[in-house]
């Protein structure tokens, strides 16, 4: 008998025990950290006890009205003198987008009608309102 058979084979099965683990310490740290990058502008949103969603696409625009009345595009502040010229920027370069607009409760209906005039002369065509969905009672 040769000693290689007797004792210590070579064997060549691979340990996915650590592999697993990583995977789950990146599920759960993604987990986390996506909530947080989403979130953006905060803004407390309108309830309403029925809502439709918009069709997903990846490619949306978000428009937010902080209840300051300061407006985001994309997460960066910009001036309500600049917002236009802005939206058509960004229109020209991206014409194919939805826009979702994020606006505050407790905004003064005028700020957001300008919010929303600005988006459609921009030329976009299909823009939302996002709000939270009220629980209804009964």
């Amino acid at each position: 008998m040769s000693p290689l058979s007797s004792q210590g084979a070579v064997r060549s099965e691979i340990n996915v025990t650590p592999l697993v683990d990583v995977c789950l310490v990146l599920l759960i740290i993604f987990m986390v950290v996506a909530p947080i990058l989403h979130a953006g502008v905060k803004v407390e949103l309108p309830k309403t006890v029925d809502g439709r969603s918009m069709p997903g696409k990846s490619d949306q625009l978000t428009v937010s009205v902080a209840a300051d009345g300061g407006v985001y595009v994309r997460s960066a502040r910009v001036s309500p003198a600049d917002l236009p010229a802005l939206l058509v920027q960004i229109h020209t370069a991206e014409p194919d987008h939805d826009v979702i607009v994020r606006g505050d409760r407790h905004l003064q209906y005028e700020t957001m009608c300008e919010v929303l005039t600005a988006v459609s002369r921009a030329g976009f065509a299909h823009v939302g309102l996002v709000t939270e969905t009220a629980k209804s009672a009964g």
